[in-house]
């Protein structure tokens, strides 16, 4: 399968191909500590749900009963993190920054 990714600066990748990831991504806290990407330290992130997806679940046909997860795709490197417990993560505009009181 051809990689349809596309460019766009050095914020990461674009892949139209999944739902277009346009919009711009996001600063990052998980319980009020700002969030790096665990491959390649980067902090901005595009946010998208996903469903988690199990195998009983799957094999009756019952896959839109299965929970969803909060995915966090980094910006440049593309890895997705995914976060399903009751704390959600916290998304912040890259141009006004972290909360005042946000652990690094």
């Amino acid at each position: 399968m051809p990689d349809r990714r596309m460019p766009v600066g050095d914020v990461g990748w674009d892949d139209r191909g999944m739902g277009g990831l346009r919009s711009d991504p996001k600063l990052v806290t998980v319980l009020g500590r700002a969030f790096r990407c665990l491959v390649c330290d980067h902090g901005l992130f595009w946010s998208r749900q996903v469903k988690l997806s199990t195998t009983s679940a799957s094999s009756f046909d019952l896959v839109w009963g299965n929970r969803s997860a909060t995915g966090l795709i980094c910006a440049r490197c593309g890895y997705v993190h995914e976060f399903a417990g009751r704390e959600r993560p916290a998304l912040w505009s890259a141009k006004v920054g972290y909360p005042e009181g946000t652990e690094s």
